[in-house]
């Protein structure tokens, strides 16, 4: 049984994971509303979460390095106040050009969540308990998500695009409150060491496969699910269904966390890691075959289980591989790298639209992506500093 220590420090961090989903997961609602309302083609829809990533890799080395000479609550508190005014702002853009400009703002602070908030579970929790609180702080991305597909399933049609992004900015506050009860572990090291050093004492064959098993992930999640509800409306859903349509797909990810973390400590997390990534290659071609609204619903929720749990299970593998004085630095560089993947996932997506390549062979690719990703992994030991 846990602690209440325990229980409240998972309830607080996985706030961070909460709250970026609820962004990202918005942003691919809103999507082809903006689309729609000023005329964009496939691809500039795409650059729309490319910036964010862009973004995002910026802030997951600036903010992991910031976190480990600053500490990790002050940053990770930082990183949320600067997205959330980013949104506020965002929500007030006058055209696509500035959207973007802001966009890239708010991305910074999302980048800089995550690693930071893995960091802070990596110093206080060890062996199996790190795992499992780790994968469970991600299943917090599953609420996130539904929140998102439940205001814009109610609210879209009414607020608009730029209503949802005032909607969101609120709960904010209610997480500010929560992270100023959070405490730092003692301070390992007196100087922290630069990102030079780090990224020399750091730099072997077994960073640059967990970089690339990083690469893999996020170019699979973030190309197919950023463009989830545009693919649902052009298989024929209204906007508002292919909402609903996301809803039921989304519940999916919360079992295949649940499912991940209950295998940590039977057995390696690499391995928990792997079978999540073949399970994620073969939905995705699945879904990409899928004819009909049924096919679509099963095989959509398969991915979303595989996927997510894939996702939960790197970012439980991550902070370990790391010293604590380089673990802030190492994390948010490691993320940092598949943010490009991030990046270029909805831009090739948006560029295969624009060339009228089909949903199944874009998917067929993603699948092949998640391959090499999973074949990475099996190089991986399970902690680089064993």
């Amino acid at each position: 049984m846990w602690s209440s220590f325990t229980r409240k420090t998972l309830l607080i961090i996985g706030t961070a994971w909460l709250f970026d989903a609820l962004d990202v997961a918005l942003l691919s609602f809103i999507m082809p509303m903006i689309k729609t309302q000023w005329h964009l083609e496939a691809t500039q829809t795409g650059l729309l979460s490319s910036v964010t990533a862009i973004g995002m890799a910026f802030g997951a080395i600036l903010f992991g390095k910031a976190a480990d000479h600053f500490g990790r609550k002050n940053v990770l508190t930082a990183s949320l106040v600067l997205f959330s005014l980013g949104n506020l702002a965002l929500a007030f853009s006058p055209n696509y050009h500035w959207f973007l400009v802001i966009r890239f703002i708010v991305g910074l602070g999302l980048g800089g969540e995550l690693p930071v908030a893995a960091t802070y579970l990596a110093d206080h929790f060890k062996g199996t308990v790190q795992s499992r609180l780790l994968i469970l702080a991600d299943s917090f991305w599953a609420v996130g998500w539904l929140i998102a597909s439940v205001l814009a399933f109610f609210f879209a049609n009414n607020l608009g695009w730029r209503g949802l992004l005032i909607l969101t900015a609120v709960p904010v506050l209610f997480a500010l409150i929560l992270r100023s009860r959070l405490t730092d572990a003692p301070k390992i090291a007196t100087k922290s060491p630069t990102l030079k050093t780090n990224l020399i004492a750091n730099f072997n064959y077994q960073t640059i496969l967990l970089w690339l098993t990083w690469l893999m992930v996020m170019l699979s999640y973030y190309g197919m699910f950023m463009w989830l509800p545009t693919i649902l409306a052009s298989r024929g859903n209204t906007l508002v269904t292919g909402f609903g349509y996301t809803v039921l797909i989304t519940i999916a990810q919360l079992p295949g966390y649940f499912v991940a973390a209950w295998l940590m400590g039977k057995i390696q997390v690499r391995w928990v890691f792997i079978i999540y990534m073949f399970g994620t290659a073969l939905s995705a071609f699945a879904f990409g075959q899928a004819d009909g609204i049924p096919a679509t619903i099963l095989f959509g929720s398969l991915l979303s289980f595989f996927n997510l749990g894939a996702y939960g299970t790197i970012i439980a593998l991550t902070p370990v591989q790391y010293l604590p004085e380089y673990r802030g630095t190492m994390t948010g560089i490691a993320q940092g790298i598949g943010r490009l993947g991030a990046v270029i996932g909805p831009l090739l997506v948006g560029w295969l639209l624009d060339y009228h390549v089909s949903v199944n062979h874009i998917f067929t690719i993603f699948m092949m992506s998640l391959f090499i990703g999973a074949l990475a992994a099996v190089f991986l030991p399970d902690c680089l500093n064993a």
